[in-house]
């Protein structure tokens, strides 16, 4: 099992919800009633849902622009032609074709492929390519694109989140010092530039 409050353990509860399906009502699950917005599109809902369980900080995102905004606003956005995405970022997804002209749709990225192209866990997508994929009704892991690419898959990203992960943070922060460069420099004297002691 992955440290609480890690990448590792947002990515290890997303993954343990792949299949969940809504109801018994339209648009009913346990993320929605987390985040007090049931009976509601539900995408934003769940990432915040794994969030809350992987021990992991993320802004209200059941409104997915909102949630983009404050994103930027902390200095944690990356725009998708400049992403170079890490597994634990959170996409944010732009479909043209589904009527609504911004972003409308939010999931976890599990992995990058170096190559334009994102695996995602969602909530409220379709596993279906022809069933709506901000509206879906499950949780599916999704092939995504954020830049041009060779498998031609549609780019539907525009940019990403990236959390602070607690427990990365403590681990670089224990990494010993790699040179003498970090070490204090003795106090000196402003007249002679002698050591002082």
């Amino acid at each position: 099992m992955a440290e609480m409050g890690t990448a590792a353990k947002l990515i290890e509860i997303a993954k343990g919800e792949v299949g969940t399906i809504e109801g018994p009502k339209d648009n009913e699950t346990k993320y929605g009633k987390f985040a007090k917005a049931n009976f509601q599109p539900w995408c934003g809902s769940f990432v915040m849902w794994c969030a809350s369980e992987a021990g992991v900080k993320v802004p209200n995102t059941v409104y997915t622009p909102s949630g983009a905004a404050a994103f930027k606003k902390s200095g944690a956005w990356i725009d998708a032609d400049v992403a170079d995405p890490e597994p634990g970022d959170i996409a944010y997804f732009d479909f043209p074709s589904d009527g609504v002209d911004r972003i409308s749709h939010v999931g976890i990225v599990i992995e990058d492929n170096g190559d334009g192209t994102v695996w995602c866990i969602e909530g409220n997508t379709s596993s279906n390519k022809k069933g709506s994929q901000r509206n879906g009704g499950e949780v599916c892991k999704q092939l995504r694109a954020y830049k041009k690419n060779k498998k031609n898959i549609f780019i539907s990203i525009v940019g990403f989140g990236r959390p602070k992960f607690g427990g990365e943070a403590v681990k670089k922060s224990e990494e010993p010092a790699k040179s003498n460069k970090t070490a204090k420099k003795p106090k000196t004297c402003p007249e002679c530039g002698q050591a002082i002691k």
